[in-house]
């Protein structure tokens, strides 16, 4: 009985936040008050209430609580695990029971054959530079191909 006076009495406010709200223009937000105010006799009006109440004070209610918390815990930490081990097939097709970064047939990163021409040290280069002429070959290349 008490909970649904309490219920009633925050909607009734709720709404009345919601009148104030409109009464400034800004209805959007007043129509988003007035459904939240209505939920508790919503919730009321179900017999939600009613049952929650006797779910809160129900010892064996939250003996169940306490066992779905642990088995979520078991499965987030399982996943966990998993995501830093990586899954069987992928230990399996590795070999040594750890997962690779990168494919083994990967081609050479972009970044690692200019590395050296980009350093700007006075070591000698270990390819020979390219004209200025080379280097706009493949740029008139691409452009050719696309009628430019």
């Amino acid at each position: 009985m008490l909970a649904e006076t309490v219920c009633s009495a925050v909607s009734a406010a709720g709404l009345g936040i919601a009148a104030v709200t409109a009464y400034r223009k800004r209805f959007l937000t007043a129509v988003r008050i007035a459904a939240y105010s209505l939920i508790p006799v919503g919730l009321v009006m179900t017999g939600a209430v009613g049952w929650l109440a006797r779910t809160a004070f129900s010892p064996l209610a939250w003996a169940g609580f306490g066992v779905l918390g642990a088995s979520w815990a078991l499965f987030a930490l399982t996943r966990a695990v998993e995501r830093r081990r990586g899954t069987r097939a992928e230990r399996a097709a590795t070999g040594d029971g750890r997962a690779t970064p990168v494919s083994p047939t990967a081609s050479a990163p972009a970044l690692g054959r200019n590395a050296d021409r980009g350093s700007g040290s006075a070591a000698a280069p270990s390819a020979p530079a390219k004209s200025s002429s080379d280097d706009f070959s493949d740029i008139e290349a691409i452009l050719k191909k696309h009628g430019i």
